[in-house]
């Protein structure tokens, strides 16, 4: 069972990470590119799961970001710690209830440069039902045709209600849930 709140937690951390920049992650060849996991620590050790199923809208254009955009939709019963039957706790209504909220979206708000290639990305992230403002953290960088953008959000699951009931003890499955992502589009 904590193998399966883990499971909650990093679809809710990957859900808001990728969202800044993911571009039609749908394609076979793009999704062997692109990932999204989440990580959190059950019983004080480390442990990382994927999501398998993402599609996003990224515009992007370095040269004038005030124009960009990016929009994430994740099936959050995608989500894969390496073991079905953790995969289908996870996506039980005690973690993540795919069957009533199927999808964790990320909608960006504004996008601000930084230094060496860093840039915000301010948006709405909802899970489980639950919106809030979160701010991405993301690294962009050229590869030839492709932008590449590489990231780390962290969140706090019990914020949309990740791992209810005896779940919510964090002694176990902790609060903390780093998304990280690695996405590369086609430059527009």
């Amino acid at each position: 069972m904590i193998q399966r709140l883990a499971h909650a937690a990093s679809v809710v951390a990957l859900a808001a990470g990728a969202a800044a920049f993911v571009t039609n992650a749908d394609a076979a060849a793009e999704a062997a590119k692109n990932s999204v996991t989440a990580v959190f620590k059950q019983m004080n050790v480390p442990v990382e799961g994927r999501f398998n199923h993402f599609t996003a809208n990224v515009r992007f254009d370095p040269a004038n970001v005030a124009a960009s955009s990016a929009k994430l939709d994740v099936d959050v019963a995608s989500f894969d710690i390496g073991a079905p039957e953790y995969n289908k706790e996870v996506a039980g209504d005690e973690w993540f209830d795919a069957a009533h909220f199927p999808h964790a979206t990320f909608v960006s708000t504004q996008i601000k440069p930084g230094a060496n290639g860093a840039f915000s990305v301010t948006g709405k992230l909802t899970i489980k039902g639950k919106t809030t403002d979160v701010v991405v953290p993301v690294q962009y960088h050229k590869d030839g045709a492709n932008q590449v953008f590489d990231g780390t959000l962290p969140i706090k699951r019990l914020a949309y209600n990740i791992g209810s009931g005896e779940w919510k003890d964090t002694s176990v499955v902790a609060d903390d849930v780093q998304i990280k992502f690695h996405i590369v589009s086609a430059a527009h």
